[in-house]
């Protein structure tokens, strides 16, 4: 995994797909960071945010939890299902900031439980003492799903 990889959790796609999740763009969802001690998997059973909230990294300029995505947007066009966020996230530089920043985690914090959709490669150790530390959406969306159309 390059970093800067993004990988939705296959728990994740199967909870959509169930409907467990409903309109995600009326959810709270926020990326929270974590360092190596735990290493997410697409494979993991049932990713919760309790799985890694101990792994998060703590430090000035971070807030614990992560930061909410701010203008989340769920959209469909030619068939195909986008999750998307208007902003990219960003934490400024701080000296006393974290430097242990390994993984990405997306959580949708407002469901019980806490449900992770997926995780992003920080390309770790990456450090708020050394500079700004942004994640940028792909611009074909942050997960993408074909919608099945019967004619």
């Amino acid at each position: 995994m390059a970093r800067g990889d993004w990988t939705t959790f296959e728990e994740a796609a199967l909870d959509m797909l169930k409907g467990v999740f409903g309109d995600l763009s009326s959810e709270t969802i926020k990326l929270a960071l974590i360092d190596d001690t735990v290493t997410p998997a697409p494979t993991d059973a049932t990713p919760r945010w309790a799985d890694y909230s101990a792994n998060e990294v703590s430090g000035t300029g971070y807030t614990a939890g992560g930061a909410t995505l701010s203008g989340v947007t769920v959209t469909e066009a030619a068939g195909v299902g986008t999750l998307d966020d208007t902003e990219n996230v960003t934490w400024a530089q701080n000296g006393s900031g974290p430097t242990d920043i390994y993984w990405g985690v997306l959580v949708v914090t407002s469901m019980a439980g806490a449900p992770c959709l997926g995780f992003v490669d920080m390309g770790g150790p990456a450090s708020m003492v050394d500079g700004s530390v942004t994640v940028t959406w792909n611009d074909s969306g942050i997960l993408t799903a074909t919608v099945f159309v019967t004619a």
